[in-house]
């Protein structure tokens, strides 16, 4: 009877995790109002709107800059709690770790070998 308790606490969670996103929804679409015209069917972008040809060559390179960034930026945040907890840790948590941080190596090279932190 116990365990039947623990599940019917995921079951309220998962039902009400399913209504609180779509309320709002379904009110939304009951309540606003429905007057179409030829701007709200416009797709919108921010700015002004151009002129002439907006054809823009945009270098992947600096996408790329970015995204390794970005991945080791999140990445160092997994390494907080693993360093802050270094003294109590067992030897598979460690070695965790230094398997993370291999990766992480393995990855900043393999960046560094195809020019990927190369600034052009």
């Amino acid at each position: 009877m116990n365990v039947l308790n623990e599940w019917a606490f995921i079951g309220v969670f998962l039902a009400i995790s399913w209504i609180f996103p779509t309320l709002p929804v379904a009110l939304a679409m009951l309540v606003a109002p429905k007057k179409a015209n030829s701007i709200k069917i416009e797709t919108y972008e921010c700015g002004v709107e151009t002129v002439g040809d907006t054809w823009v060559q945009f270098k992947v390179q600096y996408y790329i800059y970015g995204l390794v960034f970005l991945v080791f930026d999140v990445e160092l945040i997994f390494l907080f709690p693993w360093a802050l907890a270094y003294n109590q840790l067992d030897f598979f948590a460690f070695g965790a770790g230094l398997l993370f941080i291999f990766l992480l190596i393995d990855a900043l090279i393999y960046a560094w070998k195809k020019d990927a932190l190369e600034w052009i």
